[in-house]
C-alpha cells in the first residue's frame, strides 16, 4: 500500500453510514416496544390490502366512481405516478442495495404478517407505491389527496409496525415514490399547469343568490343531479328543464328575461345557448352535462362549484368562437368543426350511442367508419384540390396528443388550428400514421397550421359537416372565420381541486 494514499475519508463515510444503521435499528426497535393503540386490528391488514396495489386500484375505482373531471383526472395520475414508482423500485431499488430484513424478535406477535416478504428490504416498495399515488393525486386535486394523504401514511407506518421494514426503507421509499409523482408530471402536466391566464376579463353581474340567472338544462344529459346541486348553491336562480327538441325554444324565452343566461348539457347544447347569448348580448354561464363537455373543462368550470362560485363573485371572460358560413347559411362552433371520416364517426356514434352508451358507440362507430370501403374527401383549398381523409378546425389551438385534439390553454387567441389528414387508399393506415405523427406540424400523413380564416370550395353536395358533437350537410363553399372575444362566460379566476 502506498504510503501516500489517505484512507481517512473512505474510513470516516463508512462510520457515518453505521452510525446511521445502528440509529436506525434502535429507532425500529423503539417502534416495536411503543404501544400504537388501536392499530393491531387496522395497520396489519391495511399493510396487506396494499399487496400489487390492491389497495390503490381499488381507491381509483372509487375516485372515477365519482363521475367528476377532477377525481377521474387524479385517479389516472395516482396510478401513472405509482407505476413508475413500482418500476423503478423493482428494476433499480431492491437490486442495488441488498439489505436484510429486521429480525422480528422485538415485534409482538400479534402485529406480524401471516406471510414474511421474501424479497430485500431497501426501499420499501409499500411506502413507495403509496407516497406515489397519494402525491399524484394531490398534484391533480389537493381535494382528493387530502383524503388519500392519511391512508398512504398509515400504510407506510405499517410497514414499520408489522416489523417488515427499517423506518430508513420507508422514508426512503416514499421519497422515491414522490418523486415518481413529479416526474409523471412533468412528463404530462395537471390541468392546472396547462389552464392559461384568465384573460381577456370581463364586466358581468355578481349574482349571490343567482337572482336573474336562468338556467336550461337539458334534460336528456342527464344534468338532474347538477342542475339540483346548482339550484341549492343559487336559491334564486331559476331552473327551467326541458326536452333535446325543446331547448332552442327555452333558450330563446330564458334570454327575453334573464340577466345572465345559463345552459346544462353537452357541447351540441352549449352551442346552440352561445348563439342565443350572442344574438342577444347577454354573458353566458355554463354547466357542463353531457357526455363530452369539453368547451366547459377548458373554460375551467368543472362542476356547480366552479359555476356557482363564478356566478357568485361576478367573474367572468370573453373567449373566442368560431363561425363557418355556407351556401345554406351559417353556424357557430366553439370547439371544433370538421368535414371527412370525423362526421360520419359521429352520425354512428348517435345511431347506437342510446343503446350501448356513448363511449362504447364511439368505439363502434370508429371501428365501422375505418373498415368500410370508402373514397376521400375531394375538396379545394388555396386554389388546389386535395384528397384528404380529415379536416380538422379547433377554435384555438389545441394541446396536441396524437391525431386528436387535447386541451386548449387560451380561448381567446384567435385563431383557427388547422390540421389535415391526406388521402390515401387505406384511412385507417394514414390516421394511424397522423396520430403517432402527434406534435409533429408536418408529416407524410398529417399537416398544421393555425390562421385566423379558411375558404374550402368544391364539396360535393351532400357532404357531412360535424361542429361541436352536431351534423349537417353542406355543398359548394365553405368560409370560415374566427369571432375574436365574441362571447362572455362565467368563469372562476382561481380554480384549485
Amino acid at each position: 500500500m502506498s504510503p501516500d494514499l489517505d484512507l481517512t475519508p473512505l474510513q470516516t463515510g463508512r462510520n457515518a453510514v453505521r452510525r446511521l444503521l445502528d440509529l436506525d435499528s434502535r429507532v425500529f426497535e423503539t417502534a416495536a416496544a411503543w404501544n400504537w393503540p388501536g392499530a393491531e386490528r387496522v395497520l396489519p391488514r391495511l399493510s396487506r390490502s396494499a399487496n400489487h396495489g390492491v389497495l390503490w386500484f381499488a381507491t381509483a375505482a372509487a375516485m372515477s366512481a365519482s363521475r367528476t373531471p377532477r377525481g377521474r383526472r387524479a385517479a389516472v395520475r395516482g396510478l401513472a405516478s405509482l407505476g413508475l414508482a413500482s418500476l423503478t423500485i423493482n428494476t433499480i431499488g431492491k437490486r442495488s442495495v441488498r439489505r436484510a430484513r429486521p429480525a422480528l424478535d422485538p415485534v409482538p406477535l400479534v402485529r406480524r404478517l401471516k406471510r414474511q416478504p421474501i424479497t430485500t428490504s431497501f426501499p420499501s416498495g409499500h411506502a413507495a407505491s403509496a407516497a406515489a399515488f397519494a402525491t399524484g393525486v394531490a398534484l391533480e386535486s389537493p381535494a382528493w389527496g387530502a383524503a388519500v394523504a392519511p391512508v398512504a401514511a398509515s400504510v407506510a407506518a405499517s410497514r414499520v409496525y408489522t416489523g417488515v421494514h427499517f423506518p430508513s426503507d420507508v422514508l426512503a421509499g416514499a421519497a422515491l415514490g414522490a418523486g415518481a409523482a413529479f416526474l409523471v408530471r412533468r412528463l404530462v402536466p395537471t390541468r392546472a399547469q396547462l389552464r392559461g391566464a384568465v384573460r381577456p376579463r370581463a364586466e358581468v353581474p355578481a349574482l349571490p343568490e343567482g337572482e336573474g340567472l336562468v338556467m336550461v338544462a337539458n334534460r336528456a344529459s342527464g344534468t338532474a343531479d347538477r342542475v339540483r346541486a346548482l339550484q341549492a348553491a343559487l336559491p334564486q336562480a331559476e331552473i327551467v328543464e326541458c326536452a333535446p327538441e325543446e331547448v332552442a325554444e327555452a333558450l330563446d324565452k330564458a334570454a327575453a328575461r334573464a340577466r345572465v343566461l345559463g345552459v346544462c348539457g353537452g357541447d351540441g347544447t352549449v352551442n346552440t345557448a352561445a348563439g342565443v347569448a350572442l344574438r342577444h348580448g347577454l354573458p353566458l354561464a355554463v354547466l357542463p352535462g353531457g357526455t363530452l363537455n369539453h368547451f366547459a373543462y377548458d373554460l375551467g368550470v368543472e362542476d356547480e362549484r366552479d359555476l356557482a362560485r363564478a356566478v357568485r363573485h361576478g367573474e367572468a371572460v370573453r373567449v373566442d368562437a368560431g363561425r363557418f358560413v355556407t351556401e345554406d347559411g351559417e353556424g357557430l362552433f366553439l370547439n371544433t368543426l370538421s368535414l371527412g371520416v370525423y362526421p360520419e364517426l359521429v352520425r354512428e356514434r348517435e345511431r347506437w350511442s342510446h343503446r350501448i352508451g356513448g363511449w362504447p358507440a364511439g368505439v363502434l362507430g370508429a371501428l365501422r367508419v375505418l373498415r368500410a370501403d370508402r373514397h376521400p374527401l375531394e375538396v379545394q383549398v388555396g386554389g388546389e384540390r386535395r384528397p384528404l381523409w380529415l379536416l380538422f378546425v379547433g377554435s384555438g389551438v389545441y394541446h396536441r396528443m396524437g391525431l386528436s385534439p387535447g386541451r386548449r390553454t387560451d380561448l381567446a387567441d384567435g385563431l383557427l388550428d388547422v390540421r389535415v389528414v391526406h388521402g390515401s387508399r387505406r384511412p385507417a393506415l394514414r390516421l394511424l400514421a397522423a396520430a403517432v405523427a402527434g406534435p409533429l406540424t408536418r408529416s407524410p400523413a398529417h399537416a398544421a397550421v393555425q390562421v385566423n380564416r379558411l375558404r374550402l370550395t368544391g364539396l360535393a353536395p351532400g357532404t357531412p359537416l360535424a361542429y361541436d358533437g352536431e351534423v349537417r350537410s353542406v355543398s359548394g363553399e365553405v368560409a370560415l372565420e374566427k369571432l375574436p372575444e365574441a362571447l362572455t362566460v362565467y368563469r372562476p379566476q382561481n380554480t384549485s381541486g
